[in-house]
């Protein structure tokens, strides 16, 4: 919600019945200067006189207006209706024959809406719905006020300084549950590589904590260190997943910049398709990060379903929509950029553009770094077949590249690629197992 303060940069001037009525005194003035009639001229005056008063009524007059807009909700699926409410009351006395509003929204036609006759202390609750064709932050506002005198002949504008901002997400599809290669690679306590590693004493105790429940205490562990111990409560074991997504110039082509939709950009399918990849692993209980190269630097936040109902997959669709392609983003930096971001082990999913034969062996050699790796391979050739570079490879050959190295894959192509080929694609990957493929030992060096 947003509160819309006191009314700034006011544009005033005349209507055209105002127009009319000082021509038509300018007029009668001059027959009655012309031909000595008193009548005329007092007529001429009167005629001038009631646009200049009106003029100055209006633009003299202090409105005293407070609006308030509120946005439900405020973070909208592309192409899903959310609902604008605009709430205008006035604390004093507004001369106005009618007020209309007009509400700014970017890029669709600009909502209108008409008070009559407010009088003083009005309050008016206006709603319209509002359906946003493209990801990104949206703008709405400023709101524009219309004040028009009772008797129509001045008409003047005013802006409310503040605009609300609604955040629109990618696109997103529904994908089916499948097998998915180290759906158990996480973290958590009770590992058993930290406990064969530490023991199994110094990993399930440690020292005693105000309030801890005494019944807790392990007596031969506080007897072994000489501090009370207490026994640690196991975590559960959370699974893990990192979704890369490219951003690369070169990846996508050209048409791939500006307000495009998944059908016209594969840039904007990509995007959908890493916000439909992280709903679905959220809801399998993974905690799932975002790594993209906007100028260089990473998004490392994790997410998972202890944020709150609903609160890790908004963080991520938010994350989504801001993103766009990075002139500095290169193959060579996603290795920096994911050991920077922290741990890279466990389920590492790369959504993928256009490749050369060296930035796909350099995509092969991260298998190493995690327990399993699935790339979405979006074909931009499908989408701008004259952005394609000399050096770039067909998905097929990309493709037998990163299962060579033990990636699993999966291709996105056709002449009218659609969001409603992904979940095909995503079952596809569950019919291949992890023992037909080859081992990671086969990545050139």
């Amino acid at each position: 919600m947003a509160t819309l303060p006191a009314a700034v940069r006011p544009g005033r001037g005349l209507s055209r019945r105002g127009w009319l009525f000082t021509v038509a005194g300018l007029v009668c003035a001059g027959v009655g200067l012309v031909g000595g009639g008193d009548g005329w001229q007092r007529v001429g005056l009167l005629l001038v006189a009631l646009p200049a008063l009106a003029l100055l009524l209006v633009t003299r007059t202090r409105l005293g207006l407070r609006a308030r807009r509120t946005v439900d909700p405020a973070r909208v699926p592309v192409d899903s209706e959310t609902s604008v409410t605009l709430t205008m009351e006035s604390a004093t006395f507004v001369p106005a024959g009618m007020l209309r509003l007009e509400d700014t929204v970017p890029g669709a036609n600009q909502p209108r809406f008409v008070i009559d006759r407010g009088g003083p202390r009005w309050h008016r609750t206006v709603t319209y719905r509002l359906r946003p064709r493209h990801r990104g932050l949206l703008d709405v506002g400023p709101l524009r006020v219309v004040v028009e005198d009772p008797f129509g002949m001045v008409r003047t504008a005013r802006e409310l300084a503040d605009a609300t901002t609604v955040v629109v997400t990618p696109a997103c599809v529904a994908l089916p549950s499948i097998r998915i290669p180290g759906e158990w690679s996480g973290s958590g306590e009770s590992r058993p590589r930290s406990i064969a590693a530490a023991g199994e004493e110094d990993v399930t105790v440690r020292p005693y904590q105000r309030g801890d429940d005494r019944r807790r205490v392990h007596w031969r562990a506080t007897a072994r260190h000489g501090d009370l111990m207490v026994r640690r409560e196991e975590q559960p074991w959370q699974s893990r997943a990192t979704i890369v997504l490219d951003t690369r110039p070169g990846a996508h082509g050209l048409r791939s910049e500006g307000r495009l939709t998944p059908e016209t950009s594969s840039l904007e399918f990509a995007v959908s398709a890493a916000a439909s990849v992280g709903t679905h692993l959220l809801d399998r209980g993974y905690s799932v990060r975002l790594v993209t190269d906007e100028g260089g630097t990473a998004s490392t936040a994790w997410h998972d379903r202890s944020e709150g109902p609903g609160s890790a997959e908004g963080t991520l669709l938010e994350a989504l929509a801001t993103v766009s392609l990075s002139p500095d983003a290169s193959i060579g930096r996603i290795r920096s950029l994911l050991h920077g971001a922290g741990t890279v082990s466990g389920l590492l999913v790369a959504v993928l553009g256009r490749l050369t034969a060296d930035e796909a062996t350099t995509m092969a050699r991260l298998r190493h770094d995690t327990s399993a790796a699935l790339a979405v391979l979006v074909d931009a050739d499908a989408w701008d077949p004259a952005g394609r570079g000399p050096d770039a490879l067909p998905p097929s050959a990309v493709e037998a590249t990163l299962r060579r190295a033990g990636w699993h894959v999966m291709t996105v192509t056709g002449e009218r690629p659609s969001l409603a080929d992904l979940p095909a694609a995503w079952a596809g990957l569950g019919e291949r197992r992890a023992e037909d493929l080859p081992v990671p030992s086969q990545v050139p060096a």
